[in-house]
């Protein structure tokens, strides 16, 4: 590539330098610059990449993109101000790895809650069909038989044109990425040539981000209004009718799927127990009965969608149902352990008031002891919904152990405190023990026969944050540690 390239892709103020300069690489940190590279200087939260041109220049940088004056004495260095360097950033990957989303069908999957969960239904479905699919998302990133991990939900515009590049040279024919709120509003995904976009739902999470649920609905809707073929709606989120009708001046046709209002894609005769759910999808004049072995009316919203955006891509119908039958479950999101001792453990994501509603509350329909719920609250994020959470778990549990998520920058115990509230609201019982390691080690001491344990918040990470520190925590080895000790 060479600079004159971006012209038309990028909204540049003024250049100084040779605008014919070749680019051999594009970086967004200083430490990973090679000589002939590109550094786009990105303001972070923490850090401000325009403090850190001169070591970019120091390891081989040839051009610099800024979006504010900076001095540079060396004038070989090509420098181009832009009006906005992270969207600019987006635009640079596009045009540096040949624009491989366009040579994808790419399906974006946004929500607060089922994000994950329907992008690996969609990925089953489409394997089942013969295709080759690539994933992005919270637990990994998965490019054919090569897994990568994940450092976000949505990886940073110019690291996810990379991984794009890559799939399109491995011969991937899909491409099925969480999409989440932060990385719309940040232009992670700008100059994504989105085929599909899906909604799952939008409850109360990241408030401290986008400081109000209308701006955080705004940033979702933000995925639908990029997509070329079809979006695929919850119709039974209350938001969906502010989405539909902001969407209903665009080309691209807008479907919905729902259990409660009628919808173009609906389930019907549900039944859910604890091997999973079992329904007959009716869109048309057809209909087909799905399984799915992932218990909870949760699972139901998510293998709707997945069918639903597999429908309309014409997907065959064998395939839906063969695809959402095989899937035995997701890592972190409903998953079971089975103790050997008569009492179940389960491990989910749950980190949201309707996260953790939703799981309880599919426990509950199948439980035939008492439940036993674990949970925290992260530091650094929403402390109103900490009380919330607390009333949920004292609500819906027969005990309730809380404890420290990823404490982070707060102070553990002023995070308990302000859960409290909420579960002795409810007449709930319950013990506070901070430590998460000995909070598990206390639910499993007490469980008996029939018991389930519901361990809440971290599902696939297998680490804890704290202020100064990252440690290890898988919560399926402390389990396992603990029972064999006990």
């Amino acid at each position: 590539m060479i600079i004159s390239d971006l012209w038309n892709f990028v909204d540049i103020l003024d250049i100084k330098g040779d605008p014919e300069a070749p680019v051999t690489g594009i970086s967004y940190h200083s430490r990973q610059v090679k000589p002939g590279h590109m550094f786009v200087c990105v303001e972070g939260f923490n850090w401000d990449g325009h403090d850190f041109v001169d070591q970019a220049i120091e390891k081989g940088a040839t051009s610099i993109v800024v979006q504010r004056e900076i001095s540079v004495s060396n004038d070989n260095i090509t420098v181009i101000r832009v009006k906005d360097s992270r969207k600019a950033m987006g635009a640079v990957g596009h045009v540096f790895y040949g624009f491989p989303s366009q040579k994808l069908k790419i399906i974006g999957v946004t929500g607060t809650n089922g994000k994950t969960t329907t992008t690996y239904l969609l990925k089953s479905i489409l394997e089942n069909a013969g295709y080759r699919v690539g994933l992005m998302g919270t637990i990994a990133i998965r490019i054919g038989d090569k897994e990568i991990p994940s450092l976000r939900t949505t990886p940073e515009s110019l690291d996810l044109h990379r991984l794009f590049a890559e799939m399109v040279t491995g011969g991937i024919d899909y491409a099925v990425m969480e999409v989440s709120s932060h990385s719309l509003d940040l232009d992670r995904v700008g100059y994504v040539d989105f085929d599909y976009g899906v909604f799952t739902n939008l409850t109360r999470d990241h408030l401290d981000f986008h400081g109000n649920m209308k701006n955080y609905l705004e940033a979702k809707i933000k995925l639908f209004k990029s997509t070329d073929k079809f979006n695929i709606i919850n119709a039974d989120d209350p938001s969906s009718e502010i989405i539909i009708q902001k969407l209903s001046n665009l080309p691209t046709q807008t479907l919905t799927y729902g259990i409660k209002n009628k919808a173009d894609f609906n389930a019907e005769d549900i039944k859910v127990d604890c091997t999973g759910v079992r329904y007959n999808l009716v869109w048309k004049n057809n209909s087909i009965p799905i399984e799915v072995k992932i218990p909870g009316i949760i699972s139901v919203y998510n293998s709707l969608a997945a069918a639903s955006t597999l429908i309309a891509e014409g997907i065959p119908a064998e395939h839906i149902q063969q695809g959402l039958k095989r899937i035995d479950g997701v890592r972190g999101r409903s998953e079971t352990i089975d103790t050997g001792k008569g009492f179940s453990v389960i491990i989910d994501y749950a980190h949201t008031p309707d996260g953790l509603e939703n799981i309880l509350t599919t426990i509950r329909g199948f439980v035939k002891g008492k439940i036993i719920t674990m949970f925290g609250c992260g530091g650094n994020r929403d402390r109103e919904k900490r009380p919330m959470m607390g009333e949920i778990a004292g609500r819906w549990s027969d005990f309730v152990v809380v404890t420290s998520d990823n404490p982070r920058d707060e102070e553990p115990h002023r995070i308990i405190d302000e859960i409290m509230p909420g579960v002795e609201k409810t007449g709930c019982s319950y013990i506070c023990v901070v430590d998460r390691r000995e909070a598990i080690e206390y639910a499993l001491r007490m469980a008996a026969k029939d018991d389930i344990i519901l361990l809440a918040g971290k599902g696939h990470e297998v680490y804890q944050e704290f202020a100064d520190r990252r440690i290890e925590f898988d919560e399926r080895k402390i389990v396992s540690e603990i029972l064999e000790r006990i």
